[in-house]
C-alpha cells in the first residue's frame, strides 16, 4: 500500500499543496483537476523527484526516502515528455534503458520482447522512433516505465495530444496493467479516466476536494443537471441565468445542458444523469486554471 500522510509542498512562500492524505492500493486511481492545480507537484513527490515540507509518504509502511533504491525498484514512472533517442529503435532503447537498471542482456532481451506485444508495438521493433506517431511514442515510454515490472505505475499527462483512438488504446492497455498493481493517472481530460478508474482524486485549493468512486461523486449534482431548447434569440439570456455546461445548435432553437439548483420550473426541462464531466466543470467553475483545458 502507497500512503501519503498530511503531505503538503511549500516553494519559498508559495503553496503547492496543503495537508494531503491519501491511500492508494491495487487498481487504477484517476488524478483529475486542470492544469496547474497541483497535480504534477504530488506526482513528483510520489517518484521521489521533490520531496515533501511535511508529512511523509510511506510504502508498506516505511518512508520512500528511508527505502530510497528498493522504493524506486517498484516503481514505474511515465512523465509529460520523456526523452529518446529519436534515431534508436525501440528494442535498441529499451535495451538501453535495461542497461542503465542493470538488467541481464538476456532478461531484459525476453522483457523487451514481451513489452512491445503487449504494447502493440512487435511489428516495429527495427523501426526508428523518429518515424514513430505520438501515440507510439507513448507506447514505448508504457513499456520503458514496465522494465522492472513494478508495482506502482505513475503516468504524469500520458495521453496529451494523442488522437481519440491512441486514447482508446491507451486505456485498454491501462486496464490490461491494473490486475496487480497500483496504477496513478494524472490528467485533465476526463475521458481518459471516466471509463477505467476505479477512484477519482480531485484536487482544489491545494487539498483534496474528493477520492471516491465515480458513481459517488456524481451524486453531488443529482437532480441538478437538465436540458432544454431555448429560442436563439434568447440564448444570452438563459446563459446569464443558468450555468450551461454544453451547447448545441439546432436550426433556430439552442439545446442547453445546465446547472441549477431550483426544481425544474419549465415543463420543458428535462432531468438529466450527471456524468464527471458536469461535476468537473462544475467544480472548477471559477478556477482560472480551468481555461484553455481539454475535457
Amino acid at each position: 500500500m502507497l500512503v501519503m500522510n498530511q503531505v503538503s509542498k511549500k516553494f519559498g512562500n508559495f503553496t503547492a499543496l496543503k495537508d494531503v492524505t491519501l491511500e492508494f492500493d491495487n487498481g487504477i486511481y484517476g488524478l483529475l483537476a486542470p492544469n496547474g492545480a497541483g497535480k504534477t507537484t504530488m506526482i513528483k513527490m510520489l517518484v521521489t523527484l521533490l520531496f515533501p515540507t511535511n508529512g511523509e509518504i510511506l510504502y508498506d509502511g516505511t518512508d520512500i526516502t528511508t527505502l530510497d533504491e528498493e522504493y524506486r525498484n517498484v516503481l514505474g514512472y511515465l512523465p509529460q515528455e520523456f526523452g529518446y533517442y529519436k534515431n534508436y529503435t525501440p528494442e535498441k532503447y529499451l535495451m538501453y534503458l535495461a542497461a542503465l537498471k542493470g538488467m541481464e542482456k538476456n532478461t531484459a532481451k525476453q522483457k523487451i520482447t514481451e513489452l512491445l506485444k503487449l504494447v502493440g508495438l512487435e511489428n516495429v521493433t527495427n523501426k526508428k522512433l523518429k518515424k514513430f506517431s505520438g501515440g507510439m511514442i507513448q507506447r514505448v515510454g508504457i513499456a520503458q516505465a514496465m522494465l522492472n515490472d513494478p508495482k506502482i505505475l505513475i503516468l504524469d499527462e500520458p495521453t496529451s495530444g494523442l488522437d481519440p483512438k491512441e486514447r482508446a488504446r491507451f486505456r485498454k492497455l491501462l486496464n490490461v496493467l491494473a490486475q496487480d498493481r497500483i496504477i496513478i493517472l494524472s490528467t485533465h481530460i476526463v475521458s481518459d479516466v471516466e471509463s477505467i478508474a476505479n477512484q477519482i482524486i480531485m484536487i482544489k485549493d491545494k487539498k483534496v476536494l474528493y477520492k471516491d468512486s465515480i458513481t459517488n461523486i456524481c451524486e453531488i449534482l443529482e437532480g441538478k443537471i437538465y436540458e432544454t431548447e431555448v429560442e436563439i434569440a434568447n440564448a444570452e439570456s438563459f446563459r446569464a441565468k443558468y450555468f450551461s455546461i454544453g451547447e448545441r445548435q439546432e436550426r433556430d432553437q439552442m439545446t442547453f445542458r445546465f446547472i441549477t439548483e431550483e426544481k425544474a420550473i419549465d415543463p420543458a426541462w428535462r432531468n438529466v444523469r450527471p456524468s464527471l464531466e458536469d461535476v468537473f466543470l462544475y467544480i472548477y467553475q471559477d478556477d482560472a486554471t480551468l481555461a484553455g483545458s481539454t475535457v
